[in-house]
């Protein structure tokens, strides 16, 4: 499993179930506005390059063509590298760059930038790839019909979809698309574990408060979190869970010597809430998700039949 700054996740590709033992640094820059504290982390591991697994993402202010590749060099003179392994944009989505916040949390809300498209957005990335800036590109918060548009059109196949999913919000049939015949792309599951993230306001109690998942975690000797990162694992997903506690990170690593029966993952599959804790789609004034479960509840009180 690659482990830094508690974000845990194995790389595409080529594909994989299972956690690799490694080390991997994920962290959107226009979101989290780390770069320099993670290139001061890398310098001080005295670790290599080629031992890392680096991946980043592109906000939306930057999808304008022209603004592509010098956010990706501001990213790279932040973490002090000269590439990034993985590259996704980070929603299917452009912000005005004159007009809009840096990023979600501003105080106004964003204006869309209606004349850019992600097929202009996704082009100019594969130039980073030409370029040898970023080893491979990706998409992330995709609906299928926004993949289906880049598998069209693209010159370079997306390495990756990172998207949310997790035993609230399985989403069984779009994970398993993903590894359909003439598709054939890797999922990465952020937000593993559900509303665990503090960032979530929702009145659902924490998943690993579950009584289903404490009392299958009982039985399997292991804790709800290893059991529920052991499902993502074993449905074919490539789980990122975040911690920043030594001994969760430990504990997540561990997920993988925990299998799981056939009867225990159908019975997880029972515990599907269709619960989607990320959806800026009110506050961004775009409709997100489409035909996906979990698209459409943008209220709390949407949920009160989960509880």
């Amino acid at each position: 499993m690659y482990v830094c700054k508690g974000l845990t996740y194995s790389p595409p590709p080529p594909p994989t179930n299972s956690l690799l033992r490694s080390r991997i640094i994920n962290s959107p820059p226009s979101i989290q506005g780390n770069e320099k504290e993670v290139g001061r982390g890398i310098s001080a591991s005295g670790l290599s390059r080629s031992d890392l697994w680096i991946t980043s993402k592109l906000w939306n202010t930057a999808h304008r063509p022209s603004n592509v590749r010098p956010a990706l060099e501001k990213t790279l003179s932040g973490l002090g590298v000269e590439y990034l392994d993985l590259y996704l944009m980070h929603w299917p989505v452009a912000f005005d760059p004159t007009k809009s916040p840096s990023s979600s949390s501003g105080d106004s809300g964003p204006v869309l930038d209606k004349h850019v498209s992600i097929l202009d957005t996704w082009a100019a990335m594969e130039d980073l790839v030409r370029a040898n800036l970023t080893r491979f590109i990706g998409i992330s918060n995709f609906a299928k019909g926004d993949v289906e548009k880049v598998l069209r059109n693209c010159s370079i196949k997306p390495a990756a979809h990172e998207f949310e999913t997790h035993p609230y919000l399985q989403q069984q049939d779009f994970v398993d698309w993903h590894s359909s015949e003439g598709v054939g792309i890797p999922v990465i599951a952020y937000s593993p574990l559900a509303n665990m993230n503090s960032i979530y306001k929702t009145k659902i109690p924490p998943i690993v408060e579950d009584p289903f998942f404490v009392g299958l975690a009982e039985e399997k000797n292991a804790t709800p979190a290893q059991v529920i990162l052991s499902w993502g694992i074993q449905r074919g997903t490539v789980v990122i869970p975040k911690s920043v506690h030594k001994e969760w990170i430990e504990e997540n690593l561990e997920a993988e010597t925990v299998p799981l029966t056939l009867d225990e993952m159908e019975r997880i599959a029972g515990r599907d809430k269709r619960a989607r804790f990320n959806n800026p789609s009110k506050s961004w004034g775009v409709h997100l998700f489409e035909h996906l479960d979990g698209a459409a509840p943008e209220k709390e009180d949407e949920y009160k039949d989960l509880l």
